[in-house]
């Protein structure tokens, strides 16, 4: 059932988005009595789910959910029908409208995309609000695991800035220094700024820790302890504070941890405080560098929920802020090509193609164990993937919608038009390369599923 609510939301929001996208063509074309041959949501090679011809467009729906399409008439596209291109242009078909007519039409999807974007983020700001935890009030810094170490950070520190914008937020702090050429903190009452080193951003993507490489302190409070281990024949209790280790001060988990792997396999003299009195007890490392109990979750959650912020936003507030979320997305997805092509980082590994997508896609579990649909995330979800498909379309590839405005920018700068060979050709090329990169994304999703790497 979680698997089909998951499958629902991701076509659910692929269906609002191509839908909107192709009519962001449809529109300008009909304008401009430009023919519209066909309006499909999703593609239909071989046939079709349903189909119905209204006037001189055919409207349809395909059985592959990954993207749709509208064939305007005189236009070199992706189903590389030329058989209308030889003959004389018609005054209805593309290729005889003016350019300026021709870049409005190309340019209609990813507008229409953008500003999807723009009203679903700024409905949420005003129906939701935002909520999110502030770096500053993390009152004893942030722990870091070793990837994060690896990437300059350190346990204590409290973080400022990156790229030199102010990072309040933890929630969009993990992701901006993994695309950042530096970091501003504040370590040891000093701020100091460094470089953000490629070598840990590939051990976080490695580790599939992208949004836990740090987090904020926390005191180390006993919750359970396991049987048979040393914490449990020194007779730790639930609620004992660790406050050091052979005399050394360990007020934080992360320093727990740092300095029982100094004593694998030894005895260490713990100092611990129970019901405000303080007690020392002799306890056995095992040779993983472990005690043996669990640290209390709520003391964990705590530290978060005092960070924690809920932001409203009036009417007029939330659309300028809808329009920043839509930009700083949009800015997100550029950057991250840095860590997508880098032999270092090899973020390309990490790229998800529909069966990634759709295991990402959060369910709602009931206490009677019943599944819904999270509408939060689906529609945060839906205005991130129209950016992405703003940007994607943006991209001067043959194929895309940006392969045609940059062969019409080209004609409208010169005053000559591209040769139709060369469009042609162009087309073929762009559609042999996406066809490639996406069996190849496809290959990537069904390798990560067998090795469950997910």
């Amino acid at each position: 059932m979680e698997l089909a609510i998951q499958i629902f939301q991701f076509i659910l929001s692929i269906s609002i988005l191509v839908g909107l996208h192709e009519l962001g063509h449809f529109i300008p074309a009909k304008l401009f009595k430009t023919k519209v041959e066909k309006f499909y949501l999703f593609f239909d090679p071989w046939f079709s789910i349903a189909k119905k011809k209204i006037g001189e467009t055919e409207y349809g729906i395909g059985w592959l959910p990954f993207g749709g399409y509208v064939k305007i008439a005189g236009m070199v596209d992706e189903s590389m029908d030329t058989e209308q291109l030889k003959k004389p242009a018609e005054p209805w078909e593309f290729r005889s409208k003016p350019a300026w007519q021709r870049l409005i039409i190309m340019l209609g999807g990813v507008t229409v995309n953008f500003f999807l974007a723009w009203i679903i983020y700024s409905s949420l700001s005003y129906f939701k609000g935002e909520t999110f935890h502030e770096n500053a009030k993390f009152e004893n810094g942030i722990s870091v695991t070793e990837p994060g170490k690896m990437m300059g950070l350190k346990s204590g520190d409290v973080i400022l800035a990156i790229d030199g914008k102010p990072a309040d937020r933890l929630e969009t702090s993990t992701i901006n220094m993994l695309f950042a050429n530096e970091a501003t903190v504040l370590r040891d009452g000093k701020e100091m700024t460094f470089p953000v080193n490629e070598v840990g951003v590939a051990a976080v993507l490695a580790e599939n820790e992208a949004k836990a490489y740090f987090s904020p302190r926390f005191a180390t409070v006993v919750d359970s302890v396991v049987p048979g281990g040393g914490a449990k024949a020194a007779g730790l209790l639930k609620g004992d504070r660790v406050l050091a280790i052979n005399g050394k001060s360990v007020q934080y988990f992360d320093q727990l941890g740092e300095e029982l792997a100094k004593f694998k396999n030894q005895t260490i003299s713990l100092q611990i405080d129970r019901n405000n009195t303080t007690q020392v007890l002799p306890v056995n490392v095992n040779a993983e560098g472990k005690l043996g109990f669990s640290p209390d979750a709520q003391v964990a959650y705590s530290a978060l929920e005092k960070a924690r912020v809920v932001k409203n936003y009036t009417f007029l507030e939330s659309i300028p802020r809808g329009l920043t979320r839509t930009i700083d997305v949009l800015t997100m997805q550029i950057k991250q090509f840095k860590i997508v092509f880098n032999t270092t980082t090899k973020g390309y590994e990490k790229v998800s193609g529909p069966i990634g997508i759709v295991k990402q896609m959060k369910v709602e579990k009931s206490a009677e164990g019943n599944f819904s649909i999270n509408w939060e995330f689906f529609w945060s979800f839906t205005a991130m993937f129209s950016v992405w498909l703003a940007f994607l379309n943006l991209i001067p590839i043959p194929g895309l919608d940006g392969g045609h405005v940059v062969f019409t920018l080209w004609e409208m700068i010169t005053g000559k038009p591209v040769p139709q060979k060369v469009l042609e050709n162009a087309q073929m090329i762009g559609v042999v390369f996406l066809l490639g990169l996406m069996i190849l994304i496809f290959g990537n999703d069904i390798l990560k599923l067998f090795l469950d790497k997910f």
